[in-house]
């Protein structure tokens, strides 16, 4: 399994670069930001330093979206950050949550979504696309490695597209049975779409409290769940609830209010509905044991990576931990 982990593009931006570099010198794979650019800094020029202050480190947005940002800039920023890498650049992309609604924009249409990232995914890795009524070719980004696309979400219909398009699937929550569920349709669209769908890469991410004191870790990342009813609260919109996961939207029932000055923030209000179990289910709590536990649960129903959204607790004590007890014990032979 691959460990990446998530970092705020929060003020100073030296700490970004700080915990990322960290987290390479502890066994990471993956270093993520993510793209809200009035919520939080501009995370272009952050990857860009990135790139040159790692050496090991893949690096990508979880998750940028084709709405805020025109597919061709989209497409060409993540080409030069290739060049600029060494070859080490992942794309996360979705509909458009809280980078859209913020600024008064609704998530990219599902349709539309998909045309645009069939496009990108193209555009990026210097092949010819149709667009606009334009022949359009990155004469420049010929010859790269090539970009991989991971589609977040999590409905049958965005899984489906990713599916068709993507390299993989971003899943922002570590239950193993929703994960099995998630991945289940978007093979399923592969497989229909002519495609392997045992190549689809599913990246876990969730954040994970190393503790002995399970309701004070619960405490710490009831902000979780609360952000991922975001997207169930649209799914509920789309399809019967008996079509989804009873876990996956059950305690959204309970929901008040979200308040997206505090979205993904420690201790935000609007978690206080979250119920402890929902807590242990979309998140990894617990001591280092417990931690290798659900992480090889979700090694066995196919999970690729666990990026750890390092916005609860002690970061360089999580990244140490990890680096030290729970990366070498999940990858033992």
């Amino acid at each position: 399994m691959d460990f990446g982990l998530t970092v705020l593009p929060d003020p100073p931006y030296s700490r970004l670069l700080e915990l990322l570099q960290l987290g390479e010198a502890n066994g990471f794979t993956h270093g993520w930001t993510y793209d809200s650019h009035v919520l939080w800094q501009e995370p272009f020029p952050l990857l860009t330093m990135a790139a040159e202050r790692t050496t090991t480190l893949k690096l990508g947005l979880c998750v940028t979206n084709p709405g805020t940002r025109d597919p061709t800039v989209l497409a060409s920023a993540h080409a030069l950050l290739q060049d600029i890498s060494g070859g080490r650049i992942v794309m996360g992309i979705g509909r458009g949550d809280s980078a859209r609604r913020v600024i008064g924009q609704k998530p990219v249409p599902v349709a539309e979504f998909e045309r645009r990232c069939a496009m990108i995914k193209d555009f990026m890795n210097g092949r010819t696309v149709s667009w606009n009524e334009r022949e359009l070719t990155l004469e420049w980004a010929k010859g790269r490695a090539e970009i991989p696309m991971y589609v977040a979400g999590y409905g049958p219909k965005v899984l489906a597209i990713a599916g068709r398009v993507s390299d993989g699937v971003i899943i922002q929550l570590a239950d193993p049975d929703i994960v099995d569920w998630t991945m289940g349709i978007a093979r399923k669209a592969a497989e229909e779409a002519g495609r392997d769908p045992s190549a689809l890469v599913p990246v876990v991410c969730a954040p994970c409290v190393l503790s002995d004191d399970l309701d004070d870790a619960r405490e710490r990342v009831r902000w979780f769940p609360a952000m991922v009813s975001n997207h169930v609260d649209d799914l509920l919109r789309r399809y019967p609830k008996e079509e989804l996961p009873p876990p996956l939207v059950d305690y959204v029932e309970r929901k008040g209010f979200y308040d997206y000055t505090e979205h993904s923030r420690t201790g935000a209000r609007h978690g206080e509905f979250v119920d402890d179990e929902t807590c242990d289910r979309f998140c990894i709590l617990g001591t280092a044991e417990q931690h290798v536990e659900k992480l090889k649960r979700l090694q066995a129903v196919g999970a690729a990576q666990y990026n750890i959204y390092l916005m609860t607790g002690e970061q360089e004590a999580t990244l140490e931990a990890y680096g030290r007890d729970v990366i070498p014990a999940v990858n033992a032979a």
